[in-house]
């Protein structure tokens, strides 16, 4: 599978989360790379977006979240959990996609022993912060590259249209309403949406 370049992510940051869709996340640790499909993701956009980390500046904490494109962006939330993106836009910008949940392709052993507490396989990394865990990704991983680095994105099988849905981003008071989490219909990895939100066919 070839890796996804990093003018791939030089895009709208929508449209971007919409294609990762079908994509495969490789992790690699000690020389063992462990393979999951993307299926569902969340746009953030920008400073214009209340919901993204860009809208305090350029800090330590969103330093990489500023690019350049195709940069791994890791951050903490609740002081606990690792969240994965990949940032979107040219360097400066700060936008990203957020990887919400995947579909393991292999290595299914070694998640449950990182996600003991996990009661079924569908349970391992149906979250962004549950995908984080069972994977190894963690602020190790911030600032790098998609390209090339221990994180990477690769070409997979297309999702058409007709199997994509579209929902407003789960977990945030911002701009909650804007529909911008991104998912495959026919997939059981997707993480649960909320029964108050609206979900619509994907529209291209």
């Amino acid at each position: 599978m070839r890796v996804l370049p990093a003018d791939h992510y030089d895009r709208d940051p929508a449209l971007v989360a919409r294609d990762l869709l079908g994509a495969t996340l490789a992790v690699t640790h000690d020389d063992r790379t462990l393979h999951a499909r993307i299926v569902e993701t969340e746009a953030y956009l920008g400073p214009h977006d209340p919901a993204c980390h860009a809208v305090v500046g350029r800090t330590a904490r969103t330093w990489h979240l500023h690019g350049p494109p195709g940069t791994c962006y890791v951050y903490r939330i609740y002081g606990l959990h690792w969240c994965m993106n990949a940032v979107t836009l040219a360097e400066g910008i700060g936008s990203a996609v957020l990887v919400r949940a995947v579909e393991p392709l292999d290595g299914v052993p070694i998640l449950r022993a990182r996600r003991p507490a996990a009661r079924r396989d569908v349970d391992l990394v149906n979250g962004p912060a549950k995908l984080c865990a069972a994977y190894g990704i963690t602020g190790a991983h911030d600032g790098t590259s998609l390209v090339d680095g221990p994180v990477r994105l690769l070409e997979g099988d297309a999702i058409s249209d007709a199997d994509v849905r579209v929902t407003p981003r789960i977990g945030i008071t911002r701009a909650a309403d804007w529909p911008l989490r991104y998912l495959v219909a026919t997939s059981p990895f997707v993480s649960r949406t909320p029964r108050h939100l609206p979900v619509r066919p994907y529209a291209p």
